[in-house]
């Protein structure tokens, strides 16, 4: 078995490792450092997120580095600001042993003070492409004298829209530097930068291309559109110790699904492109410490989230692109744990984990939404399992609790039993909560609506139009981002799709108008034309975000069935709550 002191790296670095506890290199490591630590040659590495790629190019560096040099030596560009302060600490964590002055530098906090970092002094700059490429701009960064430049999370950063920051750093480094390019996919713009800009690379490839994580089962539940934030609740009832995120497609039904959530008082908070970098930092803080156990999130904002222990990947909605199912679900199984991934579908999306299965090579399994039964099952079991835990401690008790154990002497341990668990979860035996079966059967294809109800579970009615009912063949629901809160109405729809020569003419169908978007059918072959046409347009002075929903299910705004509000917070029931 390899180790880290088969590596050829110096005893400093491997007292620090040491400390940290590593010992055996993963296999993108054992592959990169020896390499990275006998060639100037650039490379390019392929390994899917979480396997460690960060010590893999961070250690040969810090072993190389020139400790008489006074110029910075290495840039590190990486997708978001969450991921350069961690890659900015686990370098300082590596260096523990060293003097090695490691700078971060990223969107969201003052450039002002960035800038004093830098004039101090550093060794190697790790930041966010956007900060990167303003602080050379500004000609506080200057890159002629570095041996390395390293793109972190290729693909993601080309994914984000970064390309064009990336090609003004890339063009402005020195010929000389060693250029090394980590990602988890090689995409088509992941291998154009490296032929534009690498010089006969060598490439790493750990796994197989754009699959799956070993370690992650997926799963996928069927429901109508009306049922899915009611299916979720579910879901999130028979899994006691979830500890993950769940992704919706849009910045509206990420706000809006964690509110509802909120009021139902699950541990959630969400993050979208609306969230300040002053609050996303405070919710990612609270997430880490796990005082929130579930992050709603959308694709954009939880890139760069690195947390090693999730338990689960929820996609309320699949992703519009396969690959991005595969960095969601990667989000999971990491650092050699399980993890899974669970999808909620309406029957017409069945048909895509087909797709997705042949992707990352893996069976999904099909579920059954728990019953209120199964539910209450699964809480008092594992509600018992903790009481048998916490009976095999040896805990000192005071003279009360003494006294209070030799009364219960006197009551038969099934009374007592049967007593804990009606009373703790009576909510769930007694209550009025719905037990309605909610799956659904999967349909082969469907050009209609859920009949009565739209994506998000309401009632159709209110705020409804209709284009052209007689949409011929397959259609697609897409989403606007701007409804009438913003002053957004039928009228200027349609001036929306008629101003564009490209889309104009193409045949609309049902149009449902919300407080914060909307919703409408077209015809499938107009789908995608409308997708770029509109996507980024400004009107009534915000810019559109537009997404498409494969007329998906949604949420509902009512309770169902007459229930109440829980009083308790609803992960983890069977620990000690907060009110």
């Amino acid at each position: 078995m390899t180790t880290f002191r088969d590596l050829g790296l110096s005893p400093n670095i491997l007292k620090s490792l040491d400390a940290l506890g590593f010992e055996t290199p993963s296999p993108i490591q054992e592959q990169s450092i020896p390499f990275l630590l006998e060639s100037k040659q650039d490379l390019i590495a392929l390994a899917q997120t979480g396997t460690g790629k960060t010590a893999a190019f961070s250690l040969p560096i810090l072993e190389q580095l020139d400790p008489n040099k006074r110029d910075i030596q290495a840039i590190i560009l990486c997708p978001t600001r969450e991921l350069a302060l961690q890659t900015t600490r686990g370098i300082q964590s590596f260096a523990k042993e060293s003097r090695v002055r490691v700078t971060a530098v990223y969107g969201g906090e003052s450039i002002t003070t960035q800038i004093r970092s830098l004039k101090r002094g550093t060794d190697i700059v790790v930041g966010t492409p956007g900060r990167i490429h303003d602080l050379i701009r500004r000609n506080m960064l200057k890159l002629n004298a570095i041996d390395w430049l390293v793109l972190d999370e290729a693909d993601e950063m080309l994914d984000m829209g970064f390309k064009e920051d990336l090609d003004a750093v890339l063009s402005q480094s020195p010929e000389t530097k060693q250029t090394l390019l980590f990602s988890a996919t090689m995409s088509r713009q992941v291998l154009s930068i490296a032929k534009k800009y690498m010089k006969s690379y060598k490439e790493i490839s750990v796994g197989e291309r754009n699959i799956g994580a070993d370690n992650v089962s997926h799963e996928y539940y069927v429901v109508r559109g009306r049922d899915r934030f009611e299916a979720l609740q579910r879901i999130l009832d028979h899994l006691p110790g979830v500890y993950g995120i769940l992704f919706c497609r849009t910045r509206n039904e990420t706000q809006e699904v964690a509110n509802l959530l909120k009021q139902a008082n699950y541990d959630t908070e969400a993050i979208h492109g609306d969230v300040s970098q002053q609050m996303r930092t405070k919710i990612m803080d609270r997430f880490r410490r796990k005082e929130t156990r579930l992050l709603v999130a959308t694709d954009v904002a939880a890139r760069g989230i690195d947390v090693t222990d999730l338990t689960h990947v929820i996609n309320y909605n699949l992703p519009d692109q396969n690959e991005a199912y595969v960095h969601r679900s990667g989000r999971t199984g990491r650092a050699q744990k399980s993890g899974v991934s669970i999808s909620i579908l309406a029957p017409r999306e069945v048909r895509k984990t087909r797709e997705l299965e042949r992707l990352v090579q893996k069976k999904f399994e099909l579920k059954q939404i728990p019953s209120k039964k199964d539910i209450c099952q699964k809480q008092s079991m594992t509600f018992l399992e903790e009481l048998r835990a916490h009976a095999e401690k040896d805990i000192n008790h005071d003279e009360h609790f003494a006294s209070i154990a030799k009364e219960l002497e006197k009551v038969d341990k099934t009374d007592l039993i049967t007593y804990l668990i009606s009373d703790k979860f009576k909510h769930l035996i007694e209550g009025k909560t719905n037990n309605r079966n909610l799956n659904a059967q999967a349909e082969a294809s469907s050009d209609r609506f859920d009949r009565g109800s739209d994506r998000h579970g309401r009632e159709r009615g209110n705020g409804r139009e209709r284009g052209n009912r007689n949409i011929n063949g397959d259609s697609i629901e897409l989403t606007i981002d701007l409804g009438k809160r913003h002053g957004f109405g039928i009228k200027d729809f349609f001036a929306l799709i008629n101003a564009n020569k490209n889309i104009k003419g193409a045949q609309i169908g049902e149009i449902h108008l919300s407080p914060e978007s909307c919703v409408f059918s077209v015809d499938r072959r107009y789908g995608d034309k409308i997708l770029t046409s509109l996507q980024g347009k400004n009107i009534k002075g915000k810019s559109i975000n537009i997404s498409k929903n494969e007329i998906s299910g949604g949420y509902s705004e009512k309770k169902r069935g007459g229930s109440s509000k829980p009083t308790e917070k609803r992960f983890n029931r069977t620990k000690k709550y907060k009110r």
